[in-house]
């Protein structure tokens, strides 16, 4: 049985495991990191496993509203070997690009060679601190993605955000709370972060704790 939950991501109920988490595949016969692959009416679907990636975490743990859809263009920061980057690849489908930025060059190694047949991946070697140093490669995005292991995750999220984020575009910032305090209370932590989100001109609309799949980490999606 397959059900649609958002554009391009679905539950689809395999023997066994029940329903798992899935995007329709962009590249047929590939997979990125040994996912399983499996078909559904009448196309091909990788499965997508919520302890390997934050967006699925959070979309098991009641996501309400992805805006990452067909044709969108995604500035993905901290993109590191490519997993969930691939799955926003499916989703975003020929159509949409997503930038990939990574600061390991042994990371984005890996991400080229598991990305290396779509299309609409653009793996790009540089600090998400310094927005401009990309400026030549990323257009406008309708959403900016970030997933990075530093203490100032909302200031890096907040400055890529007035340099490539569309009006009305959307932040999903996966906060990693050990990487901004490792001696502090989590909770305090999403506080923080939040509120420097907020006094930029962020409007948060959803946070989202994404335990048992990642521990101490949250998701907070906001508009701008």
């Amino acid at each position: 049985m397959l059900k649609q939950i958002f554009e391009g991501v679905y539950l689809v109920e395999l023997e066994g495991m029940g329903e798992q988490l899935a995007t329709k595949n962009l590249v047929p016969g590939h997979r990125v990191y040994g996912e399983r692959i499996v078909k559904a009416d009448g196309f091909e679907l990788r499965i997508w496993d919520p302890y390997r990636s934050k967006l699925a975490a959070a979309i098991k743990k009641g996501l309400d509203e992805l805006p990452i859809k067909r044709a969108k263009k995604v500035l993905y920061l901290g993109a590191a070997a490519g997993t969930t980057v691939s799955h926003v690849s499916d989703i975003v489908e020929k159509e949409g690009v997503v930038y990939a930025v990574e600061f390991s060059a042994r990371a984005l190694r890996e991400l080229i060679a598991s990305c290396e047949n779509r299309s609409n991946v653009i793996p790009i070697l540089a600090d998400a601190r310094f927005p401009s140093s990309y400026r030549r490669y990323v257009d406008a995005v309708d959403v900016v993605y970030v997933d990075v292991a530093q203490p100032d995750q909302a200031k890096i999220t907040v400055d890529n955000a007035r340099f490539y984020l569309k009006k009305d575009g959307w932040v999903l910032l996966a906060i990693k709370a050990r990487s901004v305090d490792v001696a502090a209370d989590p909770q305090k932590v999403y506080a923080q972060q939040r509120a420097i989100l907020e006094k930029e001109g962020l409007k948060v609309v959803k946070e989202i704790e994404l335990s048992p799949f990642e521990k101490d980490h949250e998701l907070i999606v906001a508009k701008y």
